[in-house]
């Protein structure tokens, strides 16, 4: 049996209501004391965004650091719609404004329904709800709130509104209170919910989003009808003030797809900016503190902008041509700050989140700088030298090394300022020969390039860049070229700790030296043409790289101010498709170079203590001949010499030949040595590279002594092959027996050589 129901009258009822009140105040006096002051929730409350701003001000990038939830910046009331305002105070608290913190009307309706079990809106006020998001024993849970908890919230409420005014706690709860999901407070829902301010929400988005206070994950259709209801709730007030006996009809029917749009669109990304990759980099390094104490960053706003449209408008030119992604930083020489900092493509990329100023890249011809800069400082060569641009064979413990040139073509005897220049790579592995990669393995990790393995690993492809480095160390080591030879790292804050004391890591007028060369747009003629585009209108030095099967371009240099690095490539380390160092990277390098000194001179640095200027000239042999023009050199001081020569005594017997010398002796009357094969060395194996065209690989046979202008064959497995002196074969898998034979068919030498290779690459598709 069901014992009766005792009902009380609802004056009864509310007067009980109102004679336990001050219990309750009594009782959670203490509770009460904890609550915060307007000002300190204010405070407390940070987006869970953090705007880092560039070294002039502006904003650069807006970063989330809070994944638990997705808040705005604090808003004040006056910067929300009106609309807003009106939907939320009729649909959680009509008598916002009259009450002290509990509606005493509401919450006696409230308790005369349940005892009838009739549905009620509720009675929580505003208040109440802002007390229960500032304190979490008042907040309610799963099963709902305990009589304690609702006690102890009325109270709370009662406190706040003695301490606090209206519009302070409508603003603050419009900045606490939960929408949907994990979007919290009213600027994260009206940015990515419908893409705009909250001040310019108008009467529909304001009654979504009143909608959604009462049920912030309900279904959309569900959050249509609410909404509807707000929207006749506020056509009625709008008509008791125009003293109307009617409210004009509302139209709900597009509501619910409307809803259903809203709140599948995600329109305020997590992030965005002008350098989201740097901006990691730098919470890193500092952290949101920082940040929000007002420490700046490094990079330069205008610039960055620059930046990132060169590069992009030039990797949509290259698209046709298998590009998709590239990277740039900009350094100040002398702080070391970085003032530019473009880690990827962005929409043009398929991996837009790698930063391609930290990726492992290899560097191609970029580290020859490095090289010649050693040889220098070693007195092991001077910008004048003769090295010898031609077919070498280098035996290694892995096979033969056959360095080849960009273009597949030799240029012959060239000095060290044309060969750097150039960008050519038989006189670099020979450079590379003196100095030993294990040496050059140390200057570079002196320089700050962090390579995996050792000298010994790469072996004389280091020369050619065959390790993998990062932009922000190449960059950097370019840097100290700039900087006379002096290393410090890069500067990733621009304020914190004192930069690091710079360290002597390489020979000061060795750095200068090869900054003259690589300013020098006469030494790149021949491989860059006399209208290389690398020639800016200021001072400046600049090396292009090319790694392997053009997976990776370059272009690096610097002026008297900054330090500039472009990369070209795909993140996937798919070929590029004949993108060569003047057209891939370089004419973004120039692009920036040129956007940075458009009101700023650039002047040749001041040559160091260390070296000194003389005149050369360049003879070959006894003839005389010009190699070079004549012209003003720099040297480290106690190499300088004023004539550089070969001992070309063949070369003489050559002309001798050609003018019709016949008979079996030398040009001195003695008896000539035999002609014999000097290239390649016997048992050579070569192994054919898939990567690279069959007809660009080619293996140069040589002879040597013999009369000057004799007839000479050469024959492959019994076969005629070629005729001369010298000659490119095109190898093919196999073992070979290599035969020199005169005009009549006598075998003067023979050798045997073996090529490897198993095919070559299927074309990609």
């Amino acid at each position: 049996m069901v014992p009766p129901r005792i009902f009380l009258p609802l004056p009864v009822l509310l007067f009980a209501l109102r004679l336990l009140l001050p219990l309750c105040l009594a009782l959670a006096a203490p509770l009460a004391r904890a609550l915060p002051t307007f000002d300190e929730v204010r405070a407390a409350t940070r987006p869970s965004d953090l705007e880092l701003l560039s070294r002039e001000g502006e904003v650069l990038q807006r970063v989330r650091i809070d994944a638990t939830v997705r808040r705005g910046e604090w808003l004040g009331l006056g910067d929300v719609s009106p609309a807003l305002r009106t939907a939320l105070v009729l649909s959680e608290d009509r008598r916002f404004y009259e009450h002290s913190g509990v509606d005493w009307a509401a919450v006696s309706a409230a308790a005369w329904a349940n005892l009838w079990n009739q549905r009620t809106r509720g009675a929580s006020t505003i208040t109440m709800q802002l007390a229960g998001l500032l304190d979490e024993d008042w907040r309610q849970s799963a099963g709902g709130r305990s009589v304690a908890q609702k006690l102890g919230q009325a109270v709370a409420a009662q406190v706040l509104e003695r301490r606090w005014r209206k519009d302070q706690i409508l603003e603050a709860y419009l900045n606490l209170v939960p929408f949907r999901g994990e979007i919290v407070g009213l600027d994260a829902l009206s940015r990515t919910l419908f893409a705009k301010a909250a001040h310019g929400l108008d009467e529909r988005e304001a009654a979504v989003a009143a909608a959604l206070v009462r049920a912030p994950n309900a279904r959309p259709d569900v959050v249509a009808r609410r909404a509807c209801g707000v929207l006749r709730d506020m056509a009625a007030q709008r008509a008791a003030g125009a003293k109307k006996a009617k409210a004009a009809p509302v139209d709900c029917g597009a509501l619910e797809l409307f809803v259903a749009g809203a709140l599948q669109r995600r329109a305020w990304a997590p992030s965005e900016g002008l350098a989201p990759h740097f901006s990691r980099q730098w919470l890193r390094a500092a952290s949101p503190d920082a940040a929000r104490a007002g420490e700046r960053l490094p990079i330069s706003a205008p610039l960055q902008r620059v930046a990132v449209q060169s590069l992009s408008r030039h990797l949509r030119e290259l698209s046709g041509r298998n590009v998709q992604d590239g990277a740039l930083m900009v350094l100040d020489n002398a702080s070391g700050e970085v003032l530019a900092w473009v880690g990827s493509s962005g929409p043009l990329s398929q991996a837009g989140e790698v930063d391609g100023v930290l990726a492992l890249r290899q560097p191609g011809s970029t580290l020859k700088p490095f090289l010649y800069a050693q040889a220098l400082a070693e007195r092991r060569l001077t910008a004048a030298s003769l090295v010898e641009d031609s077919s070498a064979h280098l035996p290694t413990a892995s096979g033969l090394y056959i360095p080849q040139n960009y273009d597949r073509q030799f240029k012959g005897l060239v000095s060290v300022r044309t060969a750097l220049a150039a960008s050519l790579n038989v006189p670099a592995v020979r450079t590379l020969v003196m100095v030993t990669p294990d040496a050059f393995f140390a200057q570079l990790q002196a320089l700050g390039l962090q390579l995996a393995e050792s000298g010994g690993y790469y072996g004389y492809s280091l020369a050619l860049g065959s390790s993998e480095v990062q932009l922000l160390h190449l960059v950097n080591a370019y840097r100290a070229l700039a900087n006379g030879g002096r290393h410090a790292p890069a500067r990733l804050r621009l304020g914190g700790p004192a930069p690091a004391a710079p360290v002597q890591v390489l020979d000061a007028g060795a750095a200068f030296i090869v900054g003259d060369i690589l300013s020098d747009a006469n030494a790149r003629v021949r491989t860059f043409g006399p209208d290389s585009l690398l020639a800016t209108r200021f001072w400046t030095a600049v090396k292009t790289g090319t790694s392997k099967d053009m997976r990776d371009n370059w272009a690096v240099g610097w002026s008297q101010r900054y330090t500039v690095g472009v990369w070209v490539g795909n993140a996937s380390g798919a070929a590029m498709h004949d993108v060569s160092g003047s057209s891939g990277a370089a004419p973004i390098w120039v692009e920036v170079m040129q956007w940075l000194h458009q009101a700023t001179p650039s002047r040749p640095p001041a040559p160091p203590a260390g070296v000194v200027r003389q005149a050369v000239r360049f003879e070959a042999g006894a003839g005389g001949d010009w190699i070079e023009s004549p012209r003003q050199e720099w040297f480290v001081r106690g190499t300088q010499q004023a004539v550089f020569a070969t001992d070309t005594i063949a070369a003489s017997a050559s002309r001798a030949g050609a003018g019709g010398q016949k008979d079996m002796k030398s040009i001195d009357g003695s008896a000539a040595a035999p002609a014999r094969i000097v290239a390649p060395a016997p048992g050579t194996i070569v192994a054919l590279d898939p990567d690279i065209p069959p007809a660009h690989q080619r293996l140069r046979f040589a002879a040597g002594d013999g009369l000057p202008g004799q007839a000479l064959a050469w024959h492959i497995d019994g076969k005629p092959a070629g005729r001369g002196r010298e000659w490119d074969w095109l190898p093919w898998p196999g073992r070979h027996r290599v035969q020199l034979r005169d005009a009549r068919g006598q075998v003067l030498d023979e050798l045997h050589i073996e090529v490897r290779g198993a095919g070559l690459r299927a074309a990609r598709r």
